[in-house]
């Protein structure tokens, strides 16, 4: 079941059109939907890129692995 939340928000005008030019949406609440799903994507994989990172693959037969999968 999807919940859905009205809100007030005071933002400026010049925000508004652009998240509505860039999201490519007509109304204001499907524009900030848009911006807000995006936003939270580009957060989920910057904390992956840290776990990552925390802890990285270290491939030592990566060419041979490359090899195998390219001669299939």
């Amino acid at each position: 079941m999807i919940y859905r939340m009205k809100v007030t928000a005071i933002i400026a005008d010049d925000l508004i059109y652009e998240v509505k030019e860039h999201t490519h949406c007509s109304t204001v609440t499907e524009a900030i939907t848009v911006a807000l799903k995006d936003w939270i994507d580009l957060y989920n994989i910057k904390e992956l890129n840290k776990k990552i990172s925390e802890n990285p693959i270290n491939i030592t037969r990566g060419m041979q692995i490359r090899e195998t999968n390219r001669s299939k």
